[in-house]
């Protein structure tokens, strides 16, 4: 049986036709698009709003955490953070830093609670945050006793304590910032420096 061209031309435009429906997923396109749809990773997640620990910008992520377990008692677990689209400073977008604050969050490194090394001793030890305040107002107290300048020269009143300084973080809100001057200051600092500055 002889074929012609015509019929030859025919017969292979029909099997292109055919075979590209089904190389490009026309054939049962509802069922696969189906099958192959996952569910949001970050559906049964809490969403947390906070703010960028990195620098002084301050900007505005959304946390997604998860409990660990079935149980009611499971500790929540973070497993995303990324920019806040809501917040005024950044809009959604974040630098490197704290496009990667998932990382040093979960990192083995991360300072999780107060250590404390002792005195003549090169390791540190965990302690307890009611140790490390009570510690830190005593040296404080202590220092200032000893250190604190009522009057100059001159015998005018300058209530200074110049031994000791107070480096602030800047991703405050400005009342808790104000609070925190407002603290440094009562206690006769001068050397207050803050994180914005920097």
């Amino acid at each position: 049986m002889a074929v012609t061209r015509r019929q030859f031309m025919k017969v292979s435009a029909a099997g292109l036709a055919a075979s590209s429906v089904g190389a490009l997923g026309f054939v049962d396109a509802g069922e696969a698009l189906a099958a192959g749809a996952r569910p949001y990773r970050l559906e049964k997640a809490t969403e947390t709003r906070n703010a960028c620990p990195y620098c002084a910008v301050a900007c505005g992520v959304l946390i997604y955490s998860t409990a660990d377990g079935t149980s009611k008692d499971a500790k929540p677990k973070v497993v995303h953070i990324e920019g806040d689209p809501d917040h005024p400073v950044n809009r959604g977008t974040l630098c490197p830093r704290g496009a990667a604050s998932l990382g040093y969050l979960h990192s083995a490194n991360r300072l999780q609670y107060p250590m404390h090394r002792k005195p003549g001793t090169d390791k540190f030890e965990r302690v307890s945050w009611d140790f490390a305040l009570d510690r830190i107002a005593q040296l404080m107290k202590e220092d200032r006793d000893k250190n604190f300048i009522a009057k100059n020269r001159d015998g005018v009143t300058v209530n200074r304590w110049l031994s000791t300084g107070f480096f602030g973080g800047s991703s405050l809100s400005n009342e808790a910032g104000w609070l925190t001057y407002k603290f440094v200051r009562s206690t006769g600092i001068l050397a207050l420096e803050d994180q914005a500055r920097i």
